[in-house]
């Protein structure tokens, strides 16, 4: 079986690759693209693989782009960290999606509904289900929040928002102002209403907002911690498995 990935974290494709290789040493790996041009151009000139694995977020922009250039005509199983909203267009098709970081069970599972992929008509389908999920829920992020402080309800712009922490299974919300608002939400729910451009949900407990990262430090096992413009309540540690979906979201120059 021929494959390719489509990864901009080389260290993360390769780590695919292997895992891979110990589930069925006749897969193999034909290419590693790792943007959207680079695809474009690949796909372009080569003949189609048996199964693409493909990130969604790419460092020079979203992999459906690659889509309006040309037509992809084989299986695909998409590679997501942190995009739930997409998850529900696999859940009623039987192409697949890895969530970060991969697991060897999960891409077990994937390489078994491979061999019932129903046709290429049902890919273009799922592409367009796919991309209209996301449109949706664009539609939902919002740019400003009234949040009831005793008996007024206080107007809070996301931009101002530096983090969200959780207390006591609230959203607490610090402002670069350092003013704080408690909203009874958790915090899944609060991060589904964020631009995941401009926010990242850096542990259990925080989520963090782009412009309040000043730098980074080095801390045990692989991991590092966040430092904010503003104080917080506690050190913010960014675990090894989301080391690299956080470097390359905190790396983006879009601001």
């Amino acid at each position: 079986m021929k494959a390719v990935i489509v990864e901009d974290e080389f260290a993360a494709a390769q780590s695919l690759e292997r895992l891979l290789k110990s589930i069925d040493e006749n897969i193999h790996v034909i290419a590693i693209l790792q943007n959207v041009d680079e695809s474009i151009a690949w796909f372009s000139t080569n003949d189609m693989p048996d199964v693409v694995f493909m990130d969604i977020h790419l460092a020079d922009g979203n992999s459906f782009s690659i889509f309006r250039s040309i037509d992809i005509r084989c299986p695909i199983i998409f590679i997501t960290a942190y995009d739930q909203y997409a998850l529900k267009a696999f859940e009623v098709n039987s192409i697949d999606y890895l969530l970060k970081p991969i697991g060897k069970k999960s891409l077990e599972k994937a390489l078994d509904k491979l061999k019932n992929f129903p046709s290429i008509n049902h890919n273009s389908e799922l592409i367009a289900q796919l991309m209209q999920n996301i449109n949706q829920v664009n539609k939902t992020r919002r740019k400003s929040f009234l949040i009831p402080v005793k008996d007024k309800l206080i107007p809070v712009s996301s931009d101002e928002i530096a983090y969200v922490y959780s207390r006591n299974k609230k959203a607490e919300i610090t402002c670069f102002n350092t003013r704080n608002y408690t909203m009874d939400v958790s915090l899944d729910d609060f991060l589904k209403q964020l631009d995941p451009d401009l926010f990242f949900r850096a542990n259990r407990q925080f989520i963090i907002s782009h412009r309040a990262v000043t730098d980074l430090s080095l801390w045990f096992d692989g991991k590092f911690s966040v430092n904010l413009s503003v104080p917080s309540p506690e050190r913010i540690i960014v675990s090894r498995a989301r080391s690299a979906e956080f470097k390359k979201w905190y790396m983006k120059t879009d601001d």
